[in-house]
């Protein structure tokens, strides 16, 4: 065990991950790790304006994983899902980035795939004027958010967002998206 953990923290280190977490993400989790987060990028020299930013990004990822878990409370598969989350907090010569992963039903892929695509392929005045207007829209049918924080990551973010979907069986992918601010 300790020289996997040796072998786990040289990778993390070759990323350049600061700060990472795996398992089953509840609110408490996410506000304890969001007031970690927090103070640990105050003790780095960087602008109010990048603190806030990523830490807004984690907020929501991690809220999004933990959100699509709820969706999934009747789901054959939903153990396997509200387990499989995962955050990394991570800093490169460009910047900070923030990605987070889980499991989502292979059915979903598909309006994840597309929805982020269209994000993806805006500019930063086309996602002010989406997020706008998206404000106004009312919630579409078996969802339980307008998706404004998608968009929302996407403009703060310096690049646009970078995701994967990888098919694990006839059931489940791996989803991870991936911010960099």
């Amino acid at each position: 065990m300790q020289t996997n953990l040796l072998e786990l923290q040289k990778i993390l280190q070759q990323h350049g991950v600061l700060i990472s977490f795996s398992g089953r993400f509840s609110q408490e989790i996410i506000e304890e790790l969001g007031d970690a987060v927090k103070k640990y990028l105050e003790t780095e020299s960087i602008s109010q304006t990048e603190t806030y930013n990523v830490f807004s990004v984690f907020i929501e990822q991690t809220q999004n994983i933990k959100n699509y878990c709820g969706q999934k409370a009747n789901s054959p598969y939903l153990e396997r899902i509200a387990n499989s989350g995962i955050v990394a907090i991570g800093k490169t010569e460009q910047g900070h980035y923030i990605s987070a992963g889980n499991l989502i039903e292979a059915a979903d892929a598909p309006k994840f795939a597309a929805q982020l695509d269209a994000i993806i392929a805006m500019d930063k005045q086309e996602l002010k004027q989406y997020y706008k207007q998206q404000l106004k829209a009312d919630v579409p049918p078996g969802s339980n958010s307008a998706g404004l924080g998608l968009i929302d990551m996407a403009r703060k973010a310096s690049r646009p967002l970078e995701y994967s979907i990888m098919k694990l069986d006839q059931a489940v992918c791996f989803f991870t998206l991936k911010a960099c601010v």
